[in-house]
C-alpha cells in the first residue's frame, strides 16, 4: 500500500505536465534563482528538471569556493538548508557539488 499522498504509479504517468527532453522550467528558474542568492559568489550552478518536466526530481550541480575544505556531506547539506522549502515538495534531488579548480 502507498504511504498517505504518495503515488505508485510510475514517475512518468504522475507528471501532468511532462515535456520530455526540453529545457529551462520554471522550477529550474525558481532553484537555480534561490541558489545564486545562497552562493552569490558561485562559479558555476546547473539545475535539470529530471523528472520530464513536472518539477518532482531535480539534479543540481553547484560549483562555489564555500565548499573548499568541507567535505561533500557537508557541502550537499549546505545545498539543501538552501532548498529546505522546495525540497519538501520533490520526490527525488541528486546534487554534485566542488570547489573551482586551483
Amino acid at each position: 500500500m502507498a504511504a498517505a499522498g504518495l503515488s505508485r504509479a510510475p514517475l512518468w504517468l504522475r507528471c501532468r505536465g511532462w515535456r520530455g527532453l526540453a529545457s529551462g522550467t520554471d522550477g529550474e528558474s525558481r532553484l537555480a534563482q534561490l541558489l545564486r542568492e545562497k552562493f552569490p559568489h558561485a562559479s558555476a550552478i546547473k539545475v535539470v528538471d529530471i523528472s520530464g518536466g513536472c518539477g518532482d526530481m531535480y539534479e543540481i550541480h553547484v560549483e562555489s569556493e564555500e565548499f573548499r575544505e568541507k567535505r561533500p556531506v557537508q557541502q550537499h547539506r549546505m545545498v539543501t538548508q538552501a532548498l529546505s522549502e522546495e525540497i519538501k515538495h520533490m520526490h527525488g534531488l541528486r546534487i554534485f557539488t566542488s570547489a573551482p579548480k586551483a
